[in-house]
């Protein structure tokens, strides 16, 4: 496939180097232009772009960028793209900390519902909910028992699969998070966000989430970052987020 990825951040940056190794032929780009993302395709085995170029014949588009970035793209980027193109957006909400506040968010709508808004397209929603060190080492074959999961939501069917397809090819199970409104199971703070479940947890976990309730967990979650601190192990980082919404 040809994969165009916008924005090659911790999760962007490892799907294009996976997705490259893999053999496809992958176009990188994040606002900056070409020149500054050519170090890191030449490295890679992809190419280097910029954001109309990544999407310009793309089979699927994968956008990892920052909300306030996802807001400042030109608002026909899309326009020209066909709508059977899967637009897989991994990005998340962190009010107060990278993110700037957001009236929207903050009334409650669902953070991939405000992005396919800012964009003018439907999107799927996935890699939000898997942290970056377990997306880049802990990939594992099909099959493999205890494979870790990610899960998938959107509302065109044959668009998830192409998502799902991807997110199987990179080391983990795809699991089906429903359509585009009830993505708000796999947003931070939810039972099933970056805790490193396997498929069976992490269905239990989508299904545990309450809506309204992740969002009342922010200070407490702000208050646990602070003294978690630099040095913390993954395995720090995963119990804190089981923390938040333990599965009973």
């Amino acid at each position: 496939m040809k994969i165009g990825i916008i924005g090659i951040g911790y999760i962007g940056g490892t799907l294009a180097r996976k997705l490259a190794s893999a053999g496809h032929e992958v176009s990188v780009a994040n606002s900056k232009g070409a020149d500054a993302v050519r170090l890191f395709a030449d490295e890679i085995g992809a190419t280097a772009t910029d954001t109309k170029g990544a999407i310009s014949g793309a089979d699927a588009v994968i956008l990892s960028i920052p909300l306030l970035a996802i807001e400042n793209l030109p608002k026909d980027l899309f326009k020209d793209l066909p709508a059977n193109v899967p637009v897989i957006d991994t990005s998340n909400y962190y009010p107060g900390l990278r993110d700037p506040q957001i009236a929207d968010l903050d009334a409650g709508e669902v953070e991939s519902v405000w992005v396919s808004r800012q964009i003018g397209r439907p999107i799927i929603k996935a890699f939000n909910n898997i942290l970056a060190y377990s997306l880049a080492e802990l990939g594992q074959p099909e099959g493999t028992p205890g494979r870790l999961a990610v899960a998938v939501a959107g509302d065109d069917d044959d668009a998830k699969k192409i998502a799902m397809a991807i997110v199987n090819e990179v080391g983990f199970d795809p699991v089906d998070g429903g359509p585009l409104a009830e993505s708000w199971r796999q947003q931070p703070l939810t039972p099933g966000y970056c805790c490193d479940f396997d498929a069976p947890t992490m269905r239990k976990a989508l299904d545990a989430a309450v809506e309204g309730e992740a969002h009342t967990r922010w200070p407490v979650f702000k208050s646990k970052m602070a003294t978690l601190g630099p040095d913390a192990t993954h395995e720090d980082r995963v119990a804190m987020n089981r923390s938040f919404a333990p599965l009973q």
